[in-house]
């Protein structure tokens, strides 16, 4: 197998081009033979062109030479300068750590996260010229961490719309299907809570897969297109405050603090964490969306009348 080797001595009082160019040999994963003297198998040689170019053009030494391994032993040799296991490791620990931030950051800041580990394990296999377990190890890891992610938090997060808030008639919205997605998390079990228990008494819930699939006639909440989602940093919670003319009530007031927390982070509460813990447990005890949420309702019927009865005693 053949090598190119950059052998380079950079002007001794230009820090900008040191940077840059030690930036460049890291991205293009170089392997280092020693000081002045990096490596890429031949196949990724084309990028020490560049390098070389930056070097000269700013009055330092840069050439290129051809490398082939004398045999095998030499061989392995040039292959460890390009070992990635401390890379892989260090990736494998950015995992587990998102992994175990999935509930405290909530669904936004969460999928946010997923997504940056997400990217930055094909940067690391583009250098990865000898792949080995590592590799196959990171891979299995994230998977693991969108298993986690997409089984606390279904997929669809609604977008903050920039519409107007508006008030409605709570009249035009009794005895009606409301439609939201499945696996219902905080924000939709808090909402659907609030409209059973002060929207519409007999409202039917129905949970969609995708927002495709909302029923013609039902009423639409935290998905985008829906009738009632988020709005200008508002969780759909809050908006249904808003709408239905509710904001003035401080216990649920308090509540949209905890469920605003807990789906797209904030201004930390202190009750919010409880929540979260009594949510989960309901979740882990139940087999059906519609039984989450009458688990989940009890829950927010003790909370609400916590906080009632705490404002009254002030």
């Amino acid at each position: 197998m053949n090598f190119s080797a950059l052998v380079l001595s950079l002007p001794t009082r230009n820090s900008t081009l040191r940077m840059r160019v030690w930036r460049a040999l890291k991205e293009h994963g170089c392997g280092v033979l020693r000081d002045g003297v990096y490596l890429l198998p031949e196949s990724h040689a084309d990028a020490l062109e560049g390098i070389e170019a930056d070097i000269r053009a700013c009055g330092g030494f840069a050439t290129r030479l051809a490398l082939k391994a004398r045999g095998d032993a030499q061989l392995g040799e040039f292959r460890e300068l390009f070992d990635r296991g401390a890379d892989y490791g260090v990736l494998a620990r950015r995992i587990d750590a998102a992994k175990a931030s999935l509930a405290r950051l909530g669904s936004r800041r969460a999928q946010t996260e997923v997504r940056r580990v997400e990217k930055a394990l094909p940067k690391l296999a583009a250098i990865d010229f000898f792949a080995g377990e590592a590799k196959g190890e990171a891979q299995n890891a994230l998977a693991t961490l969108k298993s986690a992610y997409q089984a606390m938090y279904s997929g669809g997060e609604p977008r903050f719309s920039r519409r107007p808030l508006r008030r409605v008639d709570p009249a035009r919205y009794r005895k009606r299907v409301w439609a939201t997605r499945e696996s219902p998390w905080v924000d939709r079990l808090a909402s659907a809570w609030l409209i059973r228990r002060f929207i519409d008494r007999e409202a039917k819930f129905a949970w969609i897969t995708r927002p495709s699939e909302c029923p013609k006639k039902a009423v639409g909440f935290d998905f985008d297109g829906a009738e009632f989602t988020h709005v200008s940093k508002r969780v759909t919670f809050e908006v249904l405050l808003t709408s239905f003319s509710l904001e003035t009530d401080l216990a649920l007031a308090a509540i949209g603090a905890a469920v605003h927390f807990l789906d797209v982070g904030g201004i930390p509460v202190a009750d919010a964490k409880a929540l979260e813990t009594m949510l989960k447990g309901a979740r882990a005890n139940v087999r059906s969306d519609d039984a989450l949420l009458t688990a989940a309702s009890r829950i927010f019927d003790l909370l609400y009348a916590g906080y009632r009865a705490g404002a009254a005693m002030k």
